[in-house]
């Protein structure tokens, strides 16, 4: 994956987010046994909360309407965070940051307040860097990640091959109870689809085999990939540019961004979409649709 750089040069400006419309936003997306959805949920990497907050990175709230909001990469302990993202009118929040500031990060917002609400999962190294929430809700558990990066000349694959299975047998033993629903930058480009130049990136953080396996194996323990489930063979869908070499405007980018749900959800997906016209952060924000 290439490496991250401030957000400068080409970072779109506050404007952008305002050309888009809510219109563009609706959707009348069916289950396959053509049941309306009821339930949206938005996920984003914002690459630092309080700089997407500068960009009009809120105006999702409006564009979307979305019952359940997921930040990752929040980059922000909650007592720095600013008001407006503290108090989000008719959203409950749950914040949940690294040991060390300015450091990963993630928030959810959720117009119905869950059941429980967990944070990290039970591994104190991955925990202390804050990238995990976990709230129940009637139907089903959700789960908002950012997953660890393999780093820049694969320094950290041991962390975030130490964080896959432990991660995966955790969403194992949380489906065994109801069904799951994961979201978040998942840090991994699975298929060679999934990004724009597979061949020059097979030893890059992100399209390593060993990460690509990893999504493999969470799959086949009873997941899926949402939107590779309803858009198999669509090329050049990605969430993710770097900020060098205007690569979102010549859209060279990879698919870092999912919802991945438990296999016996499928009936109830209505559609996965991502979110290109949102700027603010180098990811851009996907939507998932379901009929709950």
């Amino acid at each position: 994956m290439p490496p991250k750089r401030k957000q400068t040069d080409d970072a779109p400006k506050q404007s952008e987010n305002k050309k888009a419309k809510k219109e563009d936003f609706e959707s009348d997306a069916k289950s396959k046994d053509g049941e309306p959805w009821n339930l949206k949920i938005v996920s984003w990497n914002v690459d630092g909360v309080r700089a997407w907050l500068k960009k009009d990175g809120m105006s999702v709230l409006e564009l979307e309407d979305p019952d359940i909001l997921c930040l990752q990469e929040t980059k922000c302990s909650e007592k720095k965070l600013p008001d407006e993202l503290k108090n989000v009118k008719g959203y409950k929040s749950y914040f949940v940051e690294a040991k060390t500031e300015g450091y990963s990060g993630v928030a959810l917002y959720s117009k119905v307040e869950p059941m429980s609400v967990k944070y990290g999962f039970d591994e104190k190294e991955h925990d202390d860097e804050g990238r995990c929430i976990t709230a129940e809700y009637e139907k089903f558990y959700l789960v908002t990640s950012y997953v660890p990066n393999a780093g820049k000349g694969l320094m950290t694959l041991d962390k975030r091959m130490d964080w896959d299975p432990k991660f995966r047998k955790y969403l194992k033993e949380l489906d065994e109870k109801k069904p799951v629903i994961l979201c978040g930058d998942l840090n991994v480009s699975h298929k060679e689809i999934d990004l724009a130049n597979p061949k020059g990136n097979k030893k890059n953080a992100g399209f390593t085999q060993e990460e690509r396996d990893g999504f493999t194996e969470l799959l086949n323990a009873g997941f899926v990939d949402s939107f590779r489930h309803l858009y198999p063979d669509k090329e050049k869908q990605y969430t993710f540019w770097t900020y060098m070499m205007n690569c979102r405007a010549r859209n060279i980018g990879w698919r870092l961004d999912y919802f991945v749900i438990s296999e016996r959800l499928v009936p109830q997906l209505c559609d996965n979409l991502i979110r290109t016209s949102l700027y603010g952060s180098d990811h851009c924000p996907i939507t998932l649709l379901m009929h709950m």
